[in-house]
This record gives structure tokens, sequence and C-alpha cells, in this order.
């Protein structure tokens, strides 16, 4: 007997079911879309604010110069790269291998709640504002640097300020990175005998070491790009330091210390510097990039 045929509301579904994968695929093309056009916004700005002193003094002036002195047009960086790259490098030289082992601490040996706790702690940590941190470093810290070498305000207060703000970074991606290594790998280190600490050397580490790697080119970045806390206890000297001890400025602290009242190629040479740092930026993103490819 002939049945008249009923509509199937499946075929319907799956339309609108790939009707709003393609949806989500474009809305989130449109906004990498605008953010990289927000990139380039930015970088060009730079570039047609930095170009007049460019264009006058040329780019080797600010490396060859005598001093920054921008009212005797003179506009040598070279000693705030150093005061910027020495504090960058001290933080991450420290910041690394302690947010590793907390990480393996809290992955590996802490008790459930103890590593919970711990995690809660680094989170806050990571949400605290940079002028905070250069606030205590301005009360607690300087004047305990002062004790041992006056003037307290230095590159060493820089260093540790800074290590206690790019620490949270690298201890989450460890820790996410940890958390991502299989737990074949693990069993069958299990079955084969390894210690502990044979697993997490020969095994965890290995398998984790791209996302390691992406951890120290954030908190890179983050140390390069902060402003408030190194201005509060660096000490602001344009000086290339000869210890730890001595007085620093970096590119951000030079900036925002002298952008309210440069003019001219003053406040053009201020736009070098963010140029500078713009690059650097670029080149551990693409550093950064380049590693997670050659993981995947």
């Amino acid at each position: 007997m002939w049945k008249p045929k009923t509509l199937s509301l499946f075929p319907l579904r799956n339309w609108f079911k790939y009707r709003k994968d393609f949806l989500l695929v474009w809305l989130l093309r449109g906004l990498s879309a605008i953010a990289g056009i927000v990139i380039l916004l930015i970088l060009g700005f730079l570039l047609r604010e930095a170009l007049p002193v460019l264009e006058e003094v040329g780019i080797t002036a600010f490396f060859r110069d005598d001093s920054w002195n921008p009212g005797e047009k003179s506009y040598n960086l070279v000693p705030m790269i150093w005061g910027t790259g020495l504090t960058m490098m001290g933080a991450v030289l420290l910041a690394t291998p302690l947010g590793i082992v907390s990480a393996l601490f809290c992955h590996y040996y802490a008790p459930m709640p103890i590593a919970s706790l711990y995690r809660r702690l680094i989170e806050l940590l990571a949400g605290i504002p940079s002028v905070v941190y250069g606030f205590w470093g301005l009360v607690v810290l300087v004047p305990l640097i002062n004790r041992l070498h006056p003037p307290g305000t230095s590159l060493l207060a820089g260093i540790a300020v800074l290590t206690l703000m790019i620490l949270p970074t690298i201890t989450l991606v460890a820790d996410a990175s940890f958390a991502k290594v299989p737990p074949e790998y693990l069993m069958g280190a299990a079955a084969m005998g390894l210690s502990s600490w044979g697993t997490i050397w020969q095994i965890v580490i290995p398998s984790a070491k791209s996302g390691l790697f992406t951890g120290v080119i954030l908190e890179t970045g983050r140390a390069i790009g902060e402003t408030m806390a190194v201005l509060m206890v660096c000490g602001n000297v344009v000086q290339t330091p000869d210890s730890i001890f001595d007085p620093v400025r970096t590119l951000t602290a030079n900036i925002a210390l002298e952008m309210a009242y440069a003019l001219d190629n003053h406040r053009s040479a201020l736009f070098v510097s963010g140029l500078l740092l713009l690059g650097v930026i670029i080149v551990l993103a693409i550093a950064a990039e380049l590693v997670d490819r050659e993981a995947s």
C-alpha cells in the first residue's frame, strides 16, 4: 500500500549545523584580520612618527652618538638597550628554572589540595598590577639593597621585581605543557622501571619542550615590555652598568618619562625606541610560531 512521504528533519538540522560552522569560521577569520590590521596600523604609526629624526640623523646615530641628550641632538640608545637587555635576561634566567621546577612540583609531587592552592596563588600573582610590584619593590626591596650597596635603585632591583612578575607566566605555561604529556608515556616509563626523576628528565621534559620554549618566549616579551615596575626601582640613570648595583634606564621607562614634554626630533626619537621594542616583540612572536610548527 502506498504511503505519503514525510519530510525528514535531519537534513534541515544538518543544514543549520553547517551554516553555524560556516559563520563561525568566517567570524574567526574576520577577527583575525582585524587583529592583523591593528598591528599593521600600529607599525605604520610608529614608522611615520619616527621618520623625521631617522631622515635627519640616520639610524646609525642611535648607536654611535656620545650620549642620550636630545636637546643637543644626541640620541644614543645603547645604554638603554643594555639596561633593557640585562634586566630582561637576568629576570628570564632566574624565573625560567624556578617556574619549571614549581610546575613539576605542582604536577607530579605535591598532593592535590596543595597543588590546587599553589595554582590559585600563581594565578593571583599573574593578576597583580605591575604598579603594585613596583611599589613593593620601591618600599621593601630597594631599602634592602641599599643596605648592601647604595643607592638601592639598581639593575638588581629591576631583575628581582621582573622575576616575580614573569614567574607566573612560565609556571602556568609549563604546568599546561606537562598536563599535555600523554599518560601512555608515563605508564611506559613506569613499566621500564624508571625513577620519578628519570621519568621527568627523559620523558616529560622532552615531550613538553615545545610548550616550555613558548613559555620562555612569552615571559621574555612580558619582561621587555614592562614599564612601571622597572621605572620605579631601576633608578633611571642613562648609563651602561658596570655592576648589578648600578642604576639603569630601560627603553620603556625612557618613553614613559620623557614623552610628556618631548617635542620635534626628541619626540620622534622616542618613537624610534618604540619601533625597536615592537621589532623585538615581532621577532619573538615569529620564534614562537617556528617552535610551534617544529613541534607539530
